[in-house]
């Protein structure tokens, strides 16, 4: 039994990677898919954002001697060719799917306008939020606590590469404390790793509950949205 109307999945771009240092892998693309046409048949409104950084970072590219504006809209656009890449996957499944980018580009997407983007969730389309907030010096993590305020979002998804929030890394401290579930308060309090400051913040004032969970656990978006599975839940 689903517990929420409309939720929003925010994925980072590494998750499409499959494990590859870079780029799309295919197998990873249309598992992915298949789990948000699981949870679309559920009748779940269900949009999302995607990162970019298995194609180009906007941080690293400061590194590299780019320019940190032009950096970041770069990795603007790298995460509008992975939402094109989930689009074709997901219509290939026969569920119907917009791209809306804050950075225009009429030739291949929609512009994103915050009715369109409702009314074509109330249609039952998926909906996959491109190119950030469209400003650079914002995270995709804030483009995703955004978009949830803006869609009226029930339930904020980040799917991770671990089960939930820990008290320390996991894969460096094995005894590292699991919480199932956690406030605001205690994120700010334990400076507990969920997204950044201005994501968190959004997120908090808009009293968006955030569920962190493994994507790449097999069945956990559609087990997290019915409410079972291991994910920790940040809320009020």
């Amino acid at each position: 039994m689903v517990q929420y109307r409309r939720v929003l999945l925010k994925l980072s771009g590494e998750v499409l990677t499959g494990g590859s240092p870079s780029g799309i892998d295919a197998a990873t693309i249309k598992r992915i898919s298949g789990e948000i046409q699981q949870v679309a048949q559920l009748g779940v409104q269900i949009c999302l954002v995607v990162g970019g950084g298995n194609i180009f970072r906007g941080v690293s590219g400061a590194d590299q001697g780019i320019e940190r504006t032009t950096g970041d809209h770069m990795g603007m656009l790298a995460t509008l060719i992975n939402a094109l890449a989930l689009q074709s996957t997901l219509e290939s499944m026969d569920l119907p799917t917009r791209v809306l980018s804050a950075i225009p580009a009429p030739l291949i997407c929609e512009p994103y306008i915050r009715r369109r983007a409702i009314r074509h969730l109330e249609r039952g389309r998926i909906v996959i939020f491109a190119a950030g907030t469209g400003n650079p010096y914002f995270t995709t993590d804030t483009a995703a606590a955004l978009r949830a305020s803006e869609m009226e979002c029930d339930l904020l998804l980040k799917g991770t590469k671990v089960d939930g929030i820990y008290s320390a890394d996991p894969r460096i401290h094995p005894d590292a404390t699991r919480y199932t579930s956690v406030t605001y308060k205690d994120v700010l309090k334990n400076d507990l790793k969920v997204m950044d400051m201005a994501a968190f913040s959004l997120a908090k004032e808009n009293n968006i509950p955030i569920a962190v969970f493994s994507i790449q656990t097999p069945g956990a978006l559609v087990d997290v949205v019915s409410g079972s599975g291991h994910y920790t839940l940040v809320h009020s």
